[in-house]
């Protein structure tokens, strides 16, 4: 199954644009979690709304999921201006970053995700437009090229990227307001789901929600695509309404488990333990026993299994941790087993 089928993809799977666009909150007030993000901007906004002007550039860090690209319609939405939304891979030439600019009107926001794959040539364009608001244009070729200074419109740029580090420096600084996106609680994407719930005109218990939530990767965009489906089951093997029978059910089939692990997670934690007594092991050994680029499994699937303290990431490699034993059932030799590592950076 490739890994933007799955369930519990934060990405955006195939067509799901346009179905997750009639869940998101259109305000700050609606807005469930990232509360120290919303608290500041919150106040950026309405001291930019008092000058008139522009909220200054801002740069949305953190996994994918949740809620860069709602939280910056949201802006828009309280800055009462249009919204313009693209992708760094999208914008391949200066001209296209041009075309773009010059047809912002004042105060608009400009929305790039995956602003870290912007091209180099297009970035250093970006630049005067983010400080002088004009773009430098190159007319002609050869000895007879000439540059121009084109104004445009005073804008607002939200960047947004699961890879702050990948940044260059230069665009990084550009940026006056940095806000990184935190892991939801159980408690907040129990919030979410109940307010989707609502918004899809389904009736869900607590003890589903709270099932639920417990299994969604502390990702929003998890939750709702989890709510989704257990909603399809609800309405096919049960009465409509989602109750915890069902739910346990639906997850039951769809492969995630109590602790949100789907069967190539799985699959990752009984390779190094089966194969490789537990660890520590290399990251592209793990990938060709398991037939997964290397990639994938330290974008998709490893950043989770760290989190929840089922995988350690050291100098030597990486190495299984007791727990991710005990929730696979598989007994662990002490003798063999080394639990007690140092993380590495």
């Amino acid at each position: 199954m490739d890994y933007e089928e799955r369930i519990t993809a934060a990405e955006l799977g195939q067509g799901e644009g346009r179905s997750e666009s009639t869940l998101r909150p259109q305000t700050l007030q609606d807005y469930i979690g990232q509360k120290k993000a919303t608290d500041n901007l919150k106040i950026f906004i309405e001291a930019a709304k008092i000058r008139k002007e522009p909220l200054d550039h801002v740069l949305f860090y953190g996994p994918p999921g949740l809620g860069k690209t709602t939280l910056a319609g949201i802006i828009a939405n309280e800055m009462g201006v249009d919204i313009r939304i693209t992708s760094g891979p999208a914008i391949e030439r200066a001209g296209d970053l041009a075309a773009i600019l010059t047809n912002l009107n004042e105060n608009d926001v400009l929305f790039i995700d995956e602003i870290h794959r912007l091209n180099r040539s297009v970035e250093e364009v970006l630049y005067s437009a983010m400080e002088d608001f004009a773009l430098d244009i190159i007319i002609g070729k050869g000895p007879s090229a000439r540059s121009i200074r084109l104004d445009i419109a005073r804008f607002t740029l939200i960047g947004a990227t699961t890879r702050a580090g990948s940044l260059s420096a230069p665009l990084r600084d550009r940026f006056g307001v940095s806000c990184k996106f935190e892991m939801y609680t159980a408690e907040e994407l129990k919030k979410i789901i109940g307010r989707s719930a609502e918004i899809l005109g389904v009736s869900a218990d607590e003890a589903s929600m709270n099932e639920m939530a417990k299994r969604s990767r502390g990702t929003p965009r998890v939750a709702n695509r989890m709510l989704k489906r257990v909603r399809d089951f609800s309405q096919v093997k049960g009465t409509g309404n989602i109750d915890i029978d069902i739910t346990n059910k639906a997850l039951k089939a769809l492969g995630v488990d109590e602790m949100g692990l789907e069967s190539l997670d799985r699959e990752i934690l009984r390779t190094i333990i089966q194969r490789f007594r537990g660890g520590p092991v290399g990251i592209d050994t793990i990938a060709a026993s398991i037939g997964e680029e290397r990639v994938t499994i330290e974008d998709v699937y490893e950043p989770y299994l760290i989190q929840i303290g089922f995988l350690h990431r050291t100098q030597k490699g990486r190495v299984v941790s007791e727990a991710a034993y005990k929730h696979l059932g598989i007994a662990a030799d002490d003798g063999e087993k080394q639990f007690t590592v140092t993380i590495s950076d």
